[in-house]
Parts: C-alpha cells; structure tokens; sequence
C-alpha cells in the first residue's frame, strides 16, 4: 500500500472534493479477480498512466507492453520446449523490468495451460513502485511467492545474483522489455566499475554501449543468468527498437556485444514487428531470440523472421497504438501462431501471400543465415602522401600560423621579466627563420620542388650558409607551410624509407567476414587508386544486422508514359475546374 502511496492520493481527493465521487464509480464495477484477471488490470493501469503521463508530458513507453506482443513472445519462448510437458517440471521464470508483471503472468499460464502439473516459479524486478506494487499484488492474490517480486534497480541493485551460497543465480526462461532508447547515465558510475573491475566475470564484460540506450545492458545482464548448458541451458525474449540491430560501427560498445552473442552462438532469431503496436512509439520494435542451447539443425546460423504485415487495425487507437497482431483468442486471425510457426518452421524462403495496397502479393517471411553473415571487416585503405614545396611568398607568409612557429613567441613562466625574455628571444628567433627561408626563395630562384628530399636536402644547405640550424618543430612547421598536396609529386617517404599515409585521403571499407580482405582490396580497391595499401594496425571486427535490407523488396517505378497520361489527364480536369469558376 506504501509504494502505491494510497494515504497521499486518498487524502488528496478529499481534499478536491473528488474521493466520494471516485468511491461511488468503483462501487459500480465489479474488479474481483475473478471478472478482471491480470492481462486485463495490466490493461486499465497501463490506460491510466499512459493518460497521466500524456497531461504531465512524460515518457509513458517504459511501462507496458501489449498483450498479444507478450503472448508471441512466450510462444516463441515455450513453444520448442517438449519437456514442459513433464509430470510435475519446475521452472523458473525472470523478468528484469517486470512492469506489472503481465510477461510473467502469461508465461505461467501458457505453462499451466500445457501442463496442469507443472510449477513454474516467477521472479521479477523493477524499479517503478506502483508497477511492482500492482506485480506484487497479483501474486499475492494468485497465491504465489511475492517475495520473488523485488523492487529496485537490476543494474545497480541486482535482487537475484547470488543465492545463499553464494553461487550465482540462473533461470530457465527469461523475458523483457526494457525501456526504448532510455540512458543510464544516473548508474554509469556502477556500471562503468563493474564492466572494468569484473570484466566477463561480472554482467557487462562484453562492452558498455553508448550512454543514450541502455538496452544492451539489460541482455547482458539476462545473459548472464542463464542456467548453463550442463544445467538444461536457458531461454530468452526481449523486445528492442531497431537501435541495437545496427547501432555503433565496428569496434564500438554494441558491435562488441553483437560480436559477443553471435560468436558464442547465443542469437537463435529475429522477429520484425509490425509497427504503432505500443502505446507511447509507432517506430518499428523487434522480439530477439535467445538461448544456450540450440537444436543441431540451428547451430551456427540466425534465423530472420518479417512479421511486419501480419497485424490487425485496432478498431480505436490507444496513443500511437493503431495495429494489433491478431490473437486467436480475441477472435481475430492466428497471426501469433503464424509467427511462432514461421519460427518453428526454421526454413529460409519461405513466403506469405499478403493484401498489400489492394494487391496481392507474395513476400518472403523467412531467411535463414550463417552467424558469419553478420560480421565484416573495417579496414582501413592509405594512400601516400605527395606534396610539393616552394619557398614563395605566400607560402613563407602562411607560417605565422603554424603552431610551432607561432608558440616561438609565447612563454609560460610566471616570473613577468624571464617571461618577456623568452618571448623576446622568440620574437628573434621567428625573425631568423623568416629570413632564412627568404634567402632559400631568392637562392632556388622560386623553384618548385616535387621531391621533399631534394627540397629539405637544398633547405640544409641554405641553413648551413647563414649559420642557422632549424630544430625538429621548426622544420615541422616550415614543410607545413611551405607543402601543397600535389598528385604528380614523388612519394613522401618516412626515415625507413616507407610510404608516408595522407591523411586527407585515407577512407574505410567493409569486407564480410566471409570474403578474404586480401581478394577483396585486390578486387575493389586497387583498379581505382593503385598506390594504396591496407594498414592493418587499424582493422577492426564488427557485427550489424540490417535486417530490413535482407527483405527489402525493390518495387519498379511506374512506366513515364502512364505518369504522363495520368498529369496530362489531371492538367484537363484543372482547366475544367478553371473554366467553371471563371465562367
């Protein structure tokens, strides 16, 4: 009752004159458990804070998920599961962001549906208090241990790592659905330690993503209590956006996590959810797959499923909820089942007739793709840098805004008389390199030197004629000034004799993972720029799953003679239309 902060409201109703007329509506309605069951409470709290959180302009996309979203979820989770049947199987069921615990609800009753005899055993956390109030609530009323619903934080105060032994704690089947693109800047501190202290040891050793979307966090974290292969292994379903499909280039925080889960054979499938399904977002969510121990025949590969299209119109819009995917049970076509069977199902190709537009067409729902399919190599293509030199004028003049000539003139030292001491013997010593270089321009007769050196080699000669010696910084700045890129110059080359990079012509390219680099910058790269080479100090190993390209389906332009016709026949209307207004 506390964490619903029933006293405050109560008193506060009283207090607007609004509590008898609040006490009277509920009279009227029967709540019991038995005419409103947990799906349905989830329902009416999720309507009222998604109203509360419109008037007070919050984000309300972090509390719920629909229902049929959930069933599909747990038919994808369970329905591979042949020993569920077992006379009297216990399992163990957890959802780090339990809401109002609607994805622990469904998972026992599709068990409970199955298997009369079976235990299942829910565990939740979240760290909203009337979200788990209304959580702890129902178990209490359906009899279950709502010890096993824990309020607080899963990153920061995990209630289930270890058990009393100390050994840590692992489930059988695990769902979520953590906030969309929510930062977790309030626990980086605790994250950022764990990550750096506990590495693979702790929860968050595969890489920290940026700081803006934490739901990769929330995987790891799942992953983690996974009950280990030699246990029965584990299961899992978590609904993301699109993020962390694609997000972060190779190397980066999430491409190292995707690298993680694909390599250690983790990802079993993907499933592309129509879009305007939740409440707060009509963008595009995703269900992924997980498990520890896939069936032989789906070992190194990744199973993407496009479920875009299967849905329903809702016949009134719930916020930015519009669609729903059909449920058997509510009278609508078995577009879960659909689903669940396309998954079960496990062939690449396969294809669903679909009313698109008015038309009927045939899509493909399924592929079917080996776990190095998603991964490529960034590699990093140089090509040498060339310049030539002049000792004109102009370019003498852009010295004075070469840094390490300008800082000739500049001191540090507190003491005011040693600072303008060296900035006065700064000032001479710009003076003396000006002149040397004047000297090098009216001696070379303004040459252009293509070769860096042959022109350093003349500029060493010049030196030692007017007794002036350019330190290592000096000569940094002077080549800068003095250098334009120019493509017919010789080569820079460095004290080894190996090509110097230019920087401003280096570039990246992408190789699968399933193509050799060397067969690919051979092929790609070297008939357009010849001189170029790979540093391979810099290739990086990234994963991406751009799973809408994999479907994408090109669809031709109509002919320009149709388009014509079509304006043409538009422009005689309008004239039409012209003609009566001014007639």
């Amino acid at each position: 009752m506390e964490r619903f902060a029933f006293d405050q409201q109560v008193a506060r109703m009283a207090e607007k004159n609004l509590l008898y007329e609040v006490i009277k509506a509920f009279a009227k309605m029967d709540l019991s458990p038995e005419r409103v069951d947990n799906v349905q409470m989830g329902y009416v709290f999720e309507e009222l804070i998604r109203i509360g959180a419109e008037q007070s302009n919050e984000e309300a996309g972090e509390h719920f998920t629909p229902r049929e979203v959930i069933k599909l979820m747990v038919n994808l989770l369970l329905s591979p599961e042949s020993d569920l049947r077992r006379s009297h199987v216990v399992k163990t069921i957890y959802d780090p962001a339990c809401g109002t615990g609607g994805m622990l609800s469904v998972s026992e009753k599709y068990i409970r549906d199955l298997n009369s005899d079976a235990h299942p055993l829910l565990f939740g956390q979240d760290w909203n208090d009337e979200a788990w109030a209304v959580c702890k609530s129902d178990m209490l009323i359906k009899g279950e241990d709502a010890d096993n619903v824990r309020l607080g934080d899963s990153f920061t105060l995990d209630a289930f790592d270890r058990d009393q032994q100390g050994n840590r704690i692992t489930f059988d089947y695990m769902l979520a659905n953590p906030p969309f693109g929510v930062e977790w800047k309030q626990q980086q501190r605790f994250i950022e330690q764990e990550h750096r202290q506990l590495g693979y040891q702790g929860r968050f050793g595969a890489g920290l993503p940026r700081i803006n979307d934490g739901s990769l966090l929330f995987l790891q974290h799942m992953l983690s209590k996974m009950r280990r292969p030699e246990d029965g292994g584990g299961r899992i379903a978590i609904v993301f956006n699109g993020s962390p499909l694609f997000t972060g280039d190779a190397g980066s925080g999430e491409s190292n996590i995707r690298q993680w889960i694909i390599e250690n054979d983790w990802l079993e499938a993907i499933v592309a959810l129509p879009d305007q399904l939740f409440y707060n977002t009509g963008i595009s969510t995703y269900i992924w797959v997980l498990t520890n121990r896939k069936e032989p025949e789906r070992k190194g590969k990744i199973q993407l499923i496009d479920a875009r299209h299967l849905y329903v119109k809702m016949r009134k819009s719930l916020g930015n909820r519009r669609n729903k995917i059909g449920d058997k049970d509510e009278g609508e076509p078995d577009q879960i089942g659909e689903v669940a069977r396309i998954h079960g199902a496990f062939q690449d190709g396969e294809t669903r007739a679909f009313k698109l537009n008015g038309q009927e067409k045939t899509l493909v729902v399924s592929k079917v793709f080996e776990n190095r399919d998603f991964g490529y190599y960034k590699i990093t293509v140089e090509r040498p840098l060339r310049l030539n030199f002049q000792a004109s004028a102009e370019r003498i003049a852009r010295l004075e805004d070469e840094p390490g000539f300008k800082n000739l003139a500049t001191s540090n030292k507190k003491n005011e008389s040693a600072r303008l001491e060296e900035i006065e013997a700064g000032l001479r010593r710009q003076e003396q390199i000006r002149e040397l270089l004047d000297a090098f321009g009216r001696s070379s007769g303004g040459k252009l030197y293509k070769d860096r050196e042959e022109f350093i080699g003349e500029l060493r000669a010049v030196e030692r004629a007017g007794g002036v010696r350019l330190a290592a910084s000096e000569l940094k700045a002077v080549l800068a000034a003095l250098g334009e890129r120019d493509e017919t110059a010789e080569i820079c080359r460095d004290r080894n004799g190996n090509p110097e990079a230019d920087a401003e012509l280096r570039d990246t390219e992408t190789v699968p993972l399933t193509e050799s680099i060397e067969e690919y910058f051979k092929r790609e790269v070297l008939p357009h720029v010849p001189d170029a080479w790979i540093d391979n100090s810099k290739t990086k190993t990234g994963y991406e799953i751009p799973l809408n390209r994999y479907f994408y389906r090109y669809e031709p332009t109509r002919p320009l003679e149709v388009i014509e016709a079509e304006i043409k026949q538009l422009e005689g209307e309008i004239l039409a239309l012209l003609k009566e207004v001014t007639a």
